[in-house]
C-alpha cells in the first residue's frame, strides 16, 4: 500500500434508521433476506480464512514483525465485519458491499509483502486498491449509490489511479524485478508516469472535495454534524497514504512496517467512523419489498404501522405516510391532521401511492437515503391496499375534527350568548329594579306614616326586591358574575361559600383560561355540589382544581351516600358533552356507602401566562382554601 504515489479522497453521510422499540413488531423476514444473510456468513467466513492463510504465510516467511502482522490483520478484519453487519443491516444499500470489498483489498495489497512472486504480484497490482474503495465509499455515502455525473466521473478516476497508472510501478520499477509482471528498469518512464498519477490523484482529491462540500452545504444542521466529521476523516485517511509513504517516511527515516503501520492503523478508523456516523444518524437493518407482503399478511394485532414497516423495510427513519382525502382536497397524517407535502429537493421527496389509477396517498422520505425513486414507488404499489385502508380510517378522523370544531364553536357561542343575556340583564333590567325600588321607597317616606297607601307602597317596594333577588339568582345561573370578572378560582371559592356544609378548596397552578374550558369547569363544580347537596347526604365535600402540563384537572369529591351513576338525571350527560367537545375526559367514581367522586380532565393548551387571582383566605370556620397558585409560591 505504500509503494504509490497516487492520492485520492471522499466521502459522504448516512442517517440511520433506529432499531425498533423493545415489544415493537417487525415485518417478517422473507426468505430472500435469509438467503442472503446465509449468503454473507459464508463470504465473512471466505474472506476471513482467506486473510488468516495469508497471514500465516507471511509469518512463516518472517519478513516483516509480528506486530505489524497482528496491526495488519485486525484492520483487515474490522473492514470485513463492518462491511457484512452494514450489508446485513441494510440489503438494498450498497455501503456494506463497498466496505467488504475494501476489506479485500486490503487483504490483496497486504499480499506485496510476500517473498512469494506470485503472491508479491497481487500485492503490486492491488497496492493502493483500498484508497478507491476509499473514495467511493466518501461519494456513495449513505445511499451507497454515486448520484451525479461529476462525482460518478470522480470515483472513475479514483479507480483508475489505484490501478491503470499504478501499472508503470511494478512495470518499470526494479525493485520489482522479481516479478512476472516486471518489463524493464525505466526510470524515466517511471518518473514521468509516477507523476501523471500524482497529478491525477490530485484531481480525483479536488473533485471529490467540490462534491462534498456541494453536499455538506445542502444538508440540513442535524445531517452536518455527521457529515462533517465522516468527509474529513475520509480525506485525511486517502492523503494520508501518499503523504506517509512519500514525504514523512524518507524524511524522517522510517522503517517501511512502522510507515506501513500507520497507513493501516488511519484506514482502520475507516469503518470506526462509518460505524459512529451509523450510531449517531441511526442505521436499522432493512429488508426488500418482500418483507411489506409479510406485513400485510400478518395478524392484525401483530404489525407494526404501516408507515414504521415502510420506514424499517426502506432504511429511512424519517418516513412519513400522507393520506389523500379527495372531499378534502388535502393529504393528512394518521391523525387527520393536514398534511403539506414539502418542495422535491435532494433531502426531501415524495412520490404518490396509487390504487386503480386513483390516488390514495404518498410517501415522504429522505433523498439522501433513498436516491432511487422507482424502488420507493415499488413500496407504495406493494402497500397501496393498506394505505387505502388506513386513508378511510384518516378520512373519519378528518370528519371527526371537523365534528368537534363545530361543537366548540356551538358551544363558545352558547357561552358568549349566556355573558352576554346576563351582562344585559345585570346592566339593565337588575339596575331598573333597583332603582324602582329607590323610588317607591322614597314614595313612602313622602307619606304619612298612618296613611293605607304608604303601606302599599312599602309592599310594591319589598315586592320588586324579591324581583330583584330573583333576577339576580338568574343571572348567576346564567354566568356568574364572579367567573366573568374575577376568574375560574375566585368562582369557585363564592360558589362553595354558598353550601350548607363543610367544604375544602385546593387550587394549584391555574392560569388565565380559554373561556369554553372556564366555563365548563364552572360548571362541572357547579353541577356536582348540587348533586352533593340535593342527594348525597353528605357532611363535607372537597373540590381541587389543578393545572399541569396543558391539563386542568377537577376532582369534586364527598362523603355522602354513594350509588351515584351517569344515567340519573341530564345534569352530568349534559356536562359529558361539554366535556367531551373540548376533548376532556369525566370518570364517575361512586360504590354505595363510600362516597362519590366526580374526576375531569380538560386540555388547556391555549391559557395565557398568568395565573388567575388566588382565593382570599375563607369567611366563614367551616371552609379551608389551600395551595399555592401558579407564580405564589405559598404559605
Amino acid at each position: 500500500m505504500s509503494s504509490g504515489p497516487g492520492g485520492i479522497p471522499g466521502t459522504r453521510a448516512v442517517r440511520a434508521v433506529p432499531a425498533p422499540e423493545a415489544g415493537r413488531s417487525r415485518p417478517p423476514r422473507s426468505d430472500l433476506v435469509g438467503s442472503l444473510h446465509r449468503a454473507l456468513l459464508f463470504l465473512a467466513t471466505g474472506l476471513l480464512t482467506g486473510s488468516g492463510l495469508l497471514l500465516a504465510v507471511m509469518i512463516d516467511e518472517a519478513v516483516q514483525p509480528a506486530w505489524w502482522l497482528t496491526v495488519y490483520f485486525a484492520t483487515c478484519v474490522l473492514w470485513t465485519v463492518t462491511g457484512i453487519f452494514a450489508w446485513w443491516r441494510r440489503p438494498s444499500n450498497g455501503m456494506g458491499a463497498l466496505l467488504v470489498w475494501g476489506g479485500l483489498g486490503l487483504v490483496l495489497a497486504g499480499a506485496g509483502t510476500s517473498t512469494v512472486p506470485g503472491i508479491a504480484t497481487i500485492g503490486a497490482v492491488f497496492a493502493t486498491a483500498p484508497l478507491a474503495v476509499l473514495v467511493h465509499l466518501v461519494h456513495a455515502f449513505p445511499s451507497g449509490r454515486v448520484r451525479g455525473r461529476f462525482s460518478i466521473l470522480t470515483v472513475a478516476g479514483g479507480y483508475v489511479v489505484t490501478y491503470l497508472l499504478q501499472v508503470p510501478l511494478y512495470a518499470f520499477d526494479p525493485q520489482f524485478a522479481a516479478l512476472p509482471l516486471f518489463v524493464a528498469d525505466r526510470p524515466d518512464l517511471l518518473r514521468t508516469l509516477s507523476g501523471v498519477q500524482s497529478l491525477a490523484g490530485t484531481l480525483v482529491m479536488i473533485g471529490t472535495t467540490i462534491v462534498l462540500a456541494g453536499r455538506l452545504r445542502r444538508a440540513r444542521p442535524f445531517q452536518r454534524r455527521v457529515l462533517i466529521p465522516l468527509f474529513g476523516y475520509g480525506i485525511l485517511a486517502v492523503l494520508w497514504v501518499p503523504l506517509s509513504a512519500n514525504v514523512l517516511g524518507p524524511w524522517l527515516d522510517l522503517p517501511f512496517a512502522v510507515v506501513v503501520s500507520s497507513q493501516l492503523i488511519v484506514l482502520a478508523g475507516v469503518p470506526i467512523a462509518f460505524a459512529l456516523a451509523v450510531f449517531r444518524g441511526g442505521f436499522a437493518r432493512t429488508g426488500e419489498l418482500q418483507e411489506l407482503s409479510g406485513w400485510i399478511g400478518a395478524r392484525e394485532e401483530s404489525r407494526s404501522g404501516l408507515d414504521r414497516a415502510l420506514a424499517s423495510v426502506l432504511g429511512d427513519p424519517t418516513l412519513e405516510l400522507a393520506f389523500w382525502v379527495p372531499e378534502e382536497r388535502l393529504y393528512v397524517d394518521a391523525d387527520g391532521r393536514p398534511v403539506t407535502l414539502p418542495v422535491a429537493t435532494a433531502s426531501r421527496r415524495w412520490v404518490e401511492i396509487e390504487l386503480s389509477g386513483e390516488a390514495v396517498g404518498a410517501i415522504v422520505y429522505d433523498g439522501d437515503l433513498l436516491d432511487d425513486p422507482d424502488r420507493v414507488r415499488a413500496a407504495g404499489r406493494v402497500v397501496a391496499l393498506g394505505v387505502d385502508r388506513e386513508r378511510l380510517t384518516a378520512a373519519l378522523r378528518v370528519t371527526e375534527q371537523s365534528l368537534r370544531r363545530s361543537r366548540e364553536r356551538i358551544v363558545e357561542t352558547a357561552d358568549r350568548e349566556r355573558r352576554r343575556i346576563a351582562q344585559d340583564l345585570h346592566d339593565g333590567l337588575q339596575v331598573k329594579l333597583v332603582l324602582l325600588a329607590l323610588e317607591a321607597q322614597q314614595l313612602a317616606n313622602t307619606m304619612d306614616p298612618g296613611a293605607p297607601v304608604r303601606d302599599e307602597v312599602t309592599d310594591l317596594r319589598l315586592g320588586i326586591d324579591a324581583a330583584a333577588a330573583e333576577l339576580r339568582a338568574l343571572v348567576h345561573a346564567v354566568m356568574p358574575s364572579a367567573l366573568v370578572e374575577r376568574g375560574l378560582a375566585m368562582a369557585t371559592e363564592d360558589l362553595l361559600d354558598r353550601l350548607p356544609m363543610r367544604s375544602t378548596l385546593h387550587v394549584d397552578g391555574v392560569r388565565r383560561l380559554p373561556l369554553p374550558v372556564q366555563s365548563t369547569a364552572y360548571f362541572v363544580v357547579a353541577e356536582a355540589v348540587a348533586n352533593v347537596v340535593k342527594h348525597a347526604g353528605a357532611r363535607t365535600v372537597s373540590v381541587r382544581v389543578q393545572e399541569e402540563n396543558g391539563t386542568l384537572t377537577i376532582d369534586v369529591q364527598d362523603d355522602g351516600v354513594g350509588g351515584a351513576s351517569m344515567d340519573r338525571g341530564t345534569g352530568i350527560r349534559g356536562l359529558l358533552d361539554r366535556v367531551d367537545v373540548l376533548g376532556g375526559r369525566l370518570e364517575l367514581t361512586s360504590p354505595l356507602r363510600a362516597g362519590t367522586r366526580l374526576s375531569v380532565t380538560l386540555p388547556v393548551s391555549q391559557a395565557g401566562p398568568d395565573p388567575e387571582p388566588r382565593p382570599e383566605a375563607p369567611g366563614r370556620p367551616d371552609r379551608v382554601t389551600v395551595g399555592p397558585t401558579a407564580g405564589d409560591p405559598g404559605p
